[in-house]
Formats: C-alpha cells, structure tokens, sequence
C-alpha cells in the first residue's frame, strides 16, 4: 500500500485536474450553446436553397449546365477535411482522419489525392501519407460567412480549371452534444437530382429573371453556404465532443479521487493502529 505522503499528493494532483476539465466542460457548453442555435437556424435555408438549386438545375436544358456541374472522368481527387485546431475532443478528430483514409482507400484508390485540411489536428497527422494542396487553421478564430466563401471560391476555382476533377467534404455532422456522424459529402461536380419525377411533380413558377440567370446566380452561393453549413456542423460537433469527453473525464478523475481518499483513510488508520499497538506493546514490557 502506498504511503500516506504519495496518497495525499496523488489526491491534490487528482483534484486538480478534477477543476480543469470541470471548468473546460462548463466553457464547451457555453459555446455549444451559440454553436447548436448557429447551426439549427442555418439547416432549413441551406436544404432548401440545395433543393431549389436540383430542381431548376434538373429542368433546364442540357446546353445550359452550369461549368460547377460538369460531369468529367475522374483522375484528381481534392478532399477537404474539417477538423479541429485543438484536442481533448474524444475520438472527433480521429474520426476525421479514419473518414478520410476509409473515403481514399475505397472509392479513391486508383485516382490522385490532394487534401485540403481545414483545422490543425488532422492536418498534422495527415500530411504524413497524403499531399497537402492547402491548409488553413484560422477559419474557426472567427467564423463568418465572408472567410468561408474565401475558401469555396478558391476551391470552385481549382476545380472549373481542371486542376480536380472532384472535391469531396469530409466532416463531423452535428447531431447533439454526444452524437457526431462522419459525413461524406461531394461537393463538385454538383450532383444532379436522383428523381427526376420529383422535379416534374413541383408547382409551376413564374421566374424573373431568366431561369438560367437565377441558376447561374445561385450555384455560387449554394456551394459556399454548403461549406459554410460544414464548417457550422463541425464547429458545434467539436464543442459538443468536448464537452462529453470534459463530462467524463471531470466523473473519472471523481472516481479516482474517492477512491485514492478511501485508500488514504485506510492507511492513516492502520498508521494508527500500528501506533497505539506498539504503545501498547512497550507499556506491557515495562511492566513484565
């Protein structure tokens, strides 16, 4: 058993770390907060501008595709991987780094891969095996809508001039504070609609201007706020892994602590023991 110095010392340093992640899950879930609200009120516009977008883009006529959702043989491959810029998040940046590498190995094998990591974590262990394009670890400081369209724009570029002939995203999917989902999405060419019976179904609209125009308009800004909603997504996937992992942590490190306190109350009151028994030992051979 160890001595009552070594207990009392693991105790404090326990207790410590008890109060850190304590403190770093109330932060997380105070950023949760804002981070959940951001994301909830964004979905419903951002599906339905995507929608919108399938649905004219599927009822014009062949001629009239757009440059973003040119079909062409696959042989470059640019795979923009959202991560985080710091750890103490549970498996979520792992998770990342699987995505990608299960995403390459199975669908990409035989093409060219260039990552595009958005976060610092999965950016410093997967420049080890992939080529790196670009990176940037900025974007979550202050995330507003203007930087990410900086970087859509950058990537549309890239792929209108043939430098990719596909870009996917891979990112955590918020669902709530202890559920993240891996998602693979493919961001360029543009997926056409699966069913087209859905667009022929849709009530009839009166556009101004051009339909083409409204298209053209739109494809830009659908695409950059498909990649602002991931970011949303894995901001607040990020916040709310770290504020389980922090949760878990804070009722591990209490179960120790406990533990190491009972373990201290043993020793002290065998320490005790064994003091009141050598008096008594030394009392009864005084008197023999």
């Amino acid at each position: 058993m160890a001595n009552l110095k070594e207990l009392r010392s693991r105790i404090t340093s326990v207790s410590s770390t008890m109060q850190i992640t304590s403190a770093m899950k109330m932060v997380s879930a105070a950023k949760l907060s804002k981070a959940q609200d951001a994301i909830t009120a964004m979905r419903p516009y951002s599906d339905k501008l995507t929608e919108l977008l399938q649905s004219l883009s599927a009822s014009l006529d062949a001629g009239s595709e757009s440059k973003f959702s040119e079909q062409r043989e696959v042989k470059k491959v640019l795979v923009v991987a959202i991560s985080s810029n710091r750890g103490l998040a549970g498996a979520f940046n792992s998770n990342i780094i699987k995505g990608v590498k299960n995403l390459t190995e199975e669908n990409f094998s035989d093409k060219e891969v260039e990552l595009y990591t958005i976060g610092k974590k999965a950016n410093d262990v997967l420049k080890k095996t992939f080529t790196i394009s670009n990176h940037n670890v900025d974007i979550f400081d202050h995330l507003e809508f203007d930087d990410v369209a900086e970087i859509a724009e950058d990537i549309m570029n890239s792929f209108v001039e043939g430098d990719y002939d596909k870009v996917m995203l891979v990112y955590n999917s918020f669902r709530n504070a202890a559920t993240q989902i891996v998602t693979k999405e493919q961001f360029l060419p543009i997926k056409p609609i699966e069913n087209v019976e859905e667009v022929n179904n849709t009530s009839e609209y009166i556009f101004e201007p051009e339909k083409d125009q409204i298209v053209k308009e739109l494809i830009p800004k659908s695409l950059k706020i498909q990649l602002y909603k991931a970011l949303r997504d894995s901001f607040a996937s990020e916040h709310g892994a770290r504020m389980t992992a922090m949760h878990k942590a804070t009722d591990n490190a209490t179960e120790l602590r406990d533990s190491l306190k009972l373990s201290y109350n043993k020793a002290r009151q065998a320490s005790i023991t064994n003091e009141i028994l050598e008096i008594v030992g030394g009392a009864e051979a005084l008197n023999n």
